[in-house]
Order: structure tokens, then sequence, then C-alpha cells
């Protein structure tokens, strides 16, 4: 029988930049959805913008 996958891809978006009416910075990672059931939310570097940004997890 095979076994669920614990840990899965989800993709970061950036916050700021849509208030501010520049393109979203995404960032691909892997979390462990046993052990975080809620949605991640990591400061990360946003080209555009030039500063880091609160990215939070979509999808």
């Amino acid at each position: 029988m095979a076994k669920k996958e614990a840990r899965v891809i989800i993709t970061l978006e950036c916050t700021e930049a849509k208030k501010e009416g520049k393109p979203a910075s995404r960032y691909t990672t892997m979390k462990n959805k046993h052990n975080t059931t809620e949605r991640l939310e990591l400061k990360k570097f946003n080209p555009f913008l030039r500063r880091h940004t609160v990215h939070k997890e979509i999808r």
C-alpha cells in the first residue's frame, strides 16, 4: 500500500508588491504538512522592490 507523502511543494508570494503596483515575486519551497498545518509566512527578498518582504503561502 502506498504511503501518503508528508512533504509538499508550496509557493510563496509577496504580499507588499500588490499594494505598490509592482510584480509579485514568487518562491517555491517544501514543507511538512503533518508538522506545519497552517500557511507558511517567511521574509524573502523581492528583487522588484529591492528589499526583504513578507511572503505568504498560496494554494
